[in-house]
């Protein structure tokens, strides 16, 4: 039997269901981190900017925790990731379940949080932070070891896995959420943790030790890395000034990207809806990718990869300034659209024209990173490719928030529902902000390319 013929090992599908509950735990509470610490009372800016920090870390500290899995065993990092993941989102729900806290029906605008809340809150996002960066190198590193001759198919496997956990965990947690309370979407988070760290005990093997049973040689392993060793590499390739700015180019797209999980809820809970499914409505980007990912690769897979990133670009600023539709529509954003307010229906529009855009810029963007490194540090580079999400989430945090609340909401008047009416050149003005981050982005992509290319 050759390679190409050959079956996936086992550690190849516990690897991607583990990967299918860990998605199915972030993504069933993601869509409402910031309603839920605002109604927990900590103000207009701190949960956007906890929840930036919580994507910083899962996507920055993969550098360093995928080291540590090198050297211990993908098994026993997993198991170490996933304990922290139970009792990160444990955490999370901790200042309701047993701290005493109570939700207040609208999002505050000041910080009214104790320690009681305060202290529990940051331990669990620093906890799901560290755990999900442990997740991620060791899942990755499963498939690319057992993939053979059949990587493509193996990822694609994979990609198509993390969206149908994330389906699933949101779908599961608006089961749970509209049959008890909000603060139950982190215990379906929890369960969906432990599912993982039994999956892992009870079926995970090193895909090493697995081969080595029986019989499957695997690629040669790389050479272990030292921490040392790893923070040298990192300042070896944030000197490379061509690297750097791309880092700091691209994240434009994942700051814009970071709004789906935190301007955009505020804005349905905050304007539009009283109690918005926002689980729901997200569900829209998940749906597209999975749907539309292989007729996106297959009409435009041949076009060049920086073209491809700046078109995705350009098709998430786009996405922002779709709600400019229902701001001046007649009855506004809260107007009867089928069955949904029309602020709601714009902004599943947008969150699903940016699964269009995430189609077009993610896969290429690795694409990009291997022609941009040095000959012979393809690999190198390519292990940092994650940073311009870390740095686009820790900025779209707080910036965001300050889109959000200084010019959506400036000279908004508040109803009796609790909803706020917005003055309609003020919220203009902040979906304008946000789609010029975007063509600005897209344009320093383009000079940026530019740059290179006179360089080369």
């Amino acid at each position: 039997m050759t390679d190409t013929q050959q079956k996936f090992p086992k550690s190849f599908w516990t690897a991607n269901l583990t990967e299918l509950f860990e998605r199915g735990a972030y993504y069933s509470m993601a869509s409402f981190v910031v309603i839920y610490l605002g109604q927990l009372g900590l103000g207009d800016y701190w949960p956007s900017t906890l929840n930036g920090v919580l994507w910083t870390i899962v996507y920055f500290l993969p550098i360093l925790s995928g080291t540590i899995a090198d050297q211990i065993g993908f098994r026993r990092a997993l198991l170490y990731a996933f304990v922290l993941l139970t009792a990160g989102y444990a955490l999370m729900g901790w200042p309701v379940w047993f701290g005493g806290a109570a939700l207040s029906a609208t999002v505050g605008k000041e910080v009214t949080a104790g320690a009681g809340v305060v202290v529990p809150i940051v331990a669990g996002i620093l906890l799901i932070g560290a755990g999900g960066s442990v997740v991620k190198p060791c899942i990755s590193g499963t498939v690319q070891k057992t993939a053979g001759a059949r990587a493509t198919l193996a990822f694609a496997i994979f990609y198509m896995v993390i969206n149908i956990g994330s389906l699933f965990g949101r779908g599961a947690g608006y089961f749970v959420r509209t049959r008890s309370s909000l603060p139950f979407i982190f215990a379906v988070a929890g369960v969906c943790a432990l599912l993982a760290l039994l999956t892992v005990l009870f079926l995970f093997r090193d895909p090493e030790k697995e081969a080595a049973a029986a019989g499957i040689p695997l690629a040669p392993p790389k050479p272990k890395k030292t921490i040392g060793k790893v923070l040298l590499d990192m300042f070896l390739v944030l000197r490379n000034l061509r690297f750097a700015l791309f880092l700091i180019v691209s994240s434009g797209f994942f700051f814009l990207y970071s709004q789906v999980y935190n301007v955009l809820p505020l804005y349905l809970k905050k304007v539009v809806e009283t109690n918005p499914p926002v689980d729901i409505y997200t569900m829209a980007n998940p749906f597209v990718i999975v749907f539309f990912q292989l007729l996106i690769t297959r009409l435009f897979g041949k076009m060049k990869p920086i073209r491809s990133i700046i078109v995705g670009i350009i098709i998430i600023g786009v996405s922002m300034a779709l709600n400019l539709v229902p701001v001046y529509a007649a009855g506004g954003v809260r107007a009867a659209a089928g069955l949904l307010p029309l602020g709601s229906l714009f902004i599943v529009l947008s969150v699903a024209r940016i699964a269009f855009g995430e189609l077009f810029t993610s896969a290429r963007t690795y694409e990009y990173i291997g022609a941009l490194a040095p000959k012979g540090q393809e690999g190198l580079f390519l292990g940092y490719a994650n940073l311009p999400v870390a740095i686009g989430s820790l900025l779209g945090g707080p910036v965001g928030a300050a889109i959000f609340n200084e010019v959506m909401c400036r000279n908004a008047v508040k109803r009796p529902d609790g909803l706020l009416d917005l003055d309609p050149q003020s919220a203009a003005a902040g979906w304008i902000i946000l789609m010029s981050i975007g063509f600005a982005s897209a344009a320093s992509m383009w000079l940026y390319h530019r740059w290179i290319q006179k360089k080369a």
